[in-house]
């Protein structure tokens, strides 16, 4: 492992990168609460679905 070099390489990274703006936050906070949403809704249709077989809890 080279330090110098992956530091470096680090601190480019760093340089470039940059806080998005208001919209591109709200943007992003959507998609990701969409996304939770619907992994909770097919968790909770699994559910239900179960609930009605036999042997279910």
């Amino acid at each position: 492992m080279n330090t110098p070099t992956d530091l470096s390489s680090y601190t480019r990274v760093l340089k470039l990168a940059s806080t998005p703006s208001r919209e591109e936050f709200w943007q992003v906070a959507k998609i990701a609460g969409a996304g939770i949403a619907l992994v909770g809704l097919i968790g909770f249709l699994i559910f239900v679905f179960m609930s009605f077989v036999p042997g279910g809890p």
